[in-house]
């Protein structure tokens, strides 16, 4: 038979590999959906082969209100909204459409039905809803397929361009002028001195996530360090997805942890009915099958921190 290029097909290898249909193998199909999913579980969460390193791409949102009564245009750009009950307050950063305020810098929780007036203008209208851009919420909803986070990279007109009066830019200007004239060494040396400076005194925008929440909190100065519609990259591991990468239902690691999980579960099974006499004289010794998986999956786990977990980074200071 091929190989295993889906659910199904795992499910049936490994059903063959307990001796289907020679044996009966007495486990019911959500026992057998369960086991799967805790087989991808842990092949995830310890092996190197399930996730793949990506750069993904993060706008910078603003947070969007709906509102009743009254064009939003009439209220003036960057004025100060008010919510006349809840005391919450937003400033205006665009008008989308007429019914819908684009605005950062919200403080508070409006309360839906209430009055919202801007103190500029002096408009007012009754308040529906709100959805916090990131800017607001000072975090990133990441996919679930998102396992791990490196680190994240400002990526703007200002990141990409150079000031005239960067050293960067003068380095490049005075010492870059001739492709025959360049002394690498040198060139090498002054970009080393300059990132270790930018790391001094500047660093990287310390972050943190975690993988339940699926959410990327990046501690910075987001009114300064940041603008409503520009990027951040953000270093990632990603699970692959199996249904799109069909190979990995044939993983051998994963055929075998699954296996044995299986393999388990028959035993635990058949545990229930320990010294039951079939007919032929043939006795369940559901017990030893379970030992022997047991002690499967205990070798597969090791072999797998061992083997195909990826090493742990150590910090050296």
């Amino acid at each position: 038979m091929a190989n295993p290029s889906s659910r199904q097909d795992l499910i049936d290898y490994c059903l063959r590999k307990l001796g289907h249909p020679v044996l009966e193998i007495n486990i019911d199909d959500d026992q057998i959906e369960d086991r799967i999913d805790e087989a991808f579980q842990f092949y995830r969460q310890f092996h190197f082969d399930a996730v793949e390193f990506v750069y993904l791409k993060q706008e910078v949102t603003a947070s969007e209100i709906t509102i009743s009564g009254l064009n939003s245009a009439s209220f003036s750009l960057g004025e100060k909204i008010v919510g006349q009950t809840s005391g919450a307050y937003t400033f205006q950063y665009l008008s989308s459409a007429a019914n819908k305020i684009q605005c950062k810098g919200t403080v508070g929780t409006f309360v839906a039905g209430e009055t919202i007036t801007g103190l500029t203008s002096s408009t007012t209208a009754t308040f529906s809803s709100i959805t916090l851009g990131n800017y607001d919420n000072k975090y990133f909803e990441l996919s679930e397929a998102v396992v791990g986070v490196e680190r994240v990279i400002p990526f703007s007109a200002r990141t990409r361009g150079m000031d005239l009066f960067d050293v960067r830019y003068q380095l490049l200007l005075n010492d870059l002028y001739s492709l025959q004239s360049i002394d690498m060494i040198y060139y090498s040396q002054v970009k080393t001195q300059l990132n270790l400076i930018n790391d001094l005194l500047v660093g990287q925008k310390p972050i943190r996530f975690n993988r339940h929440q699926n959410r990327l909190y990046v501690d910075m100065a987001w009114e300064t360090d940041v603008a409503i519609g520009e990027f951040m990259i953000v270093e990632c591991f990603r699970i692959l997805d199996p249904s799109q990468f069909t190979s990995i239902y044939n993983d051998y690691f994963l055929k075998r942890y699954a296996t044995a999980l299986l393999k388990q579960q028959w035993g635990i099974n058949l545990k229930k009915f320990e010294g039951v006499q079939l007919p032929g004289g043939v006795t369940l010794n559901g017990q030893k099958i379970y030992d022997e998986a047991t002690q499967e999956l205990s070798d597969l786990s090791e072999e797998a921190q061992n083997t195909y977990q990826l090493p742990i980074d150590f910090f050296v200071g």
